[in-house]
């Protein structure tokens, strides 16, 4: 049988065959005891796509995402050399992937794969350094971010604050007026000086004064530059799993902006050497995997990472920025991540509300409830429905087993060892 690939229209298939593909796993046919693996189904990398990874606690999204980052190291050197990835680390599980599965040696034979370690790089905050070592985590180095790369909404966010209330005005004036001021970086203990010359507010001051205190301990703030991201083949992996859920998507916020912007202004000298017939350095499309998603760009209200996500979404293909949600609660996504995505993976899920969010898509090819084609997937580890809306198609999959080691599983209160 020939190989299935997805996310493609039937012009590109035809353009470019299986080049620039990924195998994710194989096609189950059949329900039930008739289920078998038939063809392997492959994933179009070579344009940007919008992606969603679902399914219900411990249903194998995680895992997912971590064979799609394997398979970025596997594809073609001459495609390769002008892709990167970014992934989003929020329960500290990826770093492993330097490592490999040798558990599941057996598996992957049957599979005609073999255990491997990844080579990704691990980054942390530079405030928790001692931390990670602490813990035993393999990083290849820390990062932070300087105050002065934040504007007023950004720290409205973080601290939570409306800007028509006496402490929002304040640190909104006090922000305003050093981004005006200082030409260069500044620090956490520059602008608790700068609120403390400030006229008035004297109530709010010292309240405004600890909030940046506390935000001292996040350790994300310093002198550490950001780890160049779109490098040719390089996975970046930003662990934030220490991190304070509001500081995360400030984080993000911040990252993706510089991303985006970098991968706009690439496009257009893409563009002209085309026109002109020359040849540029070209800076690499990035793909970016982000795990919990629904905490990145929620369905009700707004963090920090809102408007550059939903931003990315929507006109992120034509800079080349691809983007791959995993979430264990679709519902919780803003509409907008579902209507704009061209690829979703779904296993198991159980809660009418998540089933529920997805009805609202792809349903002019769907032949049944899509409650129907999820009860159809076979009981077994890895298996999952793709929604392609390129082919306007519905296949079930089996997830293919992972080759560097995965630390998603859930922890047990007994050594196996002894079983």
């Amino acid at each position: 049988m020939p190989n299935v690939v997805i996310g493609r229209d039937m012009k590109d298939i035809e353009k470019f065959g299986e080049k620039g593909t990924i195998m994710i796993g194989k096609h189950i046919v059949g329900t039930g005891e008739d289920a078998h693996l038939t063809s392997p189904i492959l994933v179009d990398v070579l344009r940007p796509h919008s992606m969603i990874i679902c399914g219900k606690r411990g249903g194998g999204k995680s895992y997912t995402l971590g064979v799609f980052v394997e398979e970025m190291k596997k594809i073609q050197k001459d495609i390769r050399k002008n892709l990167c990835s970014l992934m989003i680390d929020t329960q500290g599980i990826f770093w492993t992937m330097k490592y490999p599965n040798d558990d599941a040696k057996s598996l992957l034979s049957k599979w005609g794969l073999k255990p491997t370690g990844i080579d990704v790089n691990v980054y942390v905050p530079y405030g928790q350094k001692e931390l990670f070592e602490n813990a035993g985590v393999n990083f290849d180095g820390t990062f932070s971010i300087d105050p002065a790369e934040l504007y007023p909404d950004d720290w409205l966010y973080v601290f939570n604050l409306d800007i028509n209330d006496s402490l929002g005005i304040l640190l909104e004036r006090v922000i305003t007026k050093m981004k005006k001021n200082y030409k260069s970086s500044y620090r956490i203990d520059d602008i608790i000086i700068n609120i403390k010359k400030e006229e008035g507010f004297e109530k709010e001051k010292l309240a405004l004064e600890n909030r940046f205190l506390a935000a001292k301990m996040w350790g994300i703030f310093g002198e550490n530059a950001m780890p160049k991201i779109l490098e040719p083949e390089k996975i970046t992996i930003l662990d934030v799993s220490m991190t304070p859920a509001s500081v995360r998507t400030l984080l993000v916020s911040i990252v993706l902006k510089k991303i985006l912007e970098k991968r706009i202004k690439a496009r257009r000298l893409e563009e002209l050497a085309k026109v002109e017939n020359e040849e540029i350095k070209r800076v690499p499309l990035c793909w970016v995997f982000i795990d919990e998603a629904h905490n990145f760009v929620p369905n009700v209200g707004k963090v920090a990472s809102s408007d550059i996500l939903l931003r990315i979404i929507k006109e992120g293909r034509q800079p080349g920025v691809s983007t791959v949600f995993a979430t264990q609660r679709p519902n919780k996504l803003h509409p907008d991540v579902i209507a704009q995505s061209d690829l979703i993976i779904s296993h198991r899920l159980t809660s009418k509300a998540d089933i529920e969010s997805l009805k609202a898509i792809m349903q002019t090819y769907m032949l049944f409830d899509i409650g129907k084609y999820l009860n159809d997937l076979p009981r077994m580890k890895g298996a999952a429905l793709i929604m392609d809306d390129n082919s306007e198609r519905i296949y079930k999959v089996q997830v293919r087993p992972r080759q560097s080691w995965h630390a998603g599983s859930s922890p047990l209160a007994i050594d196996e060892k002894f079983m």
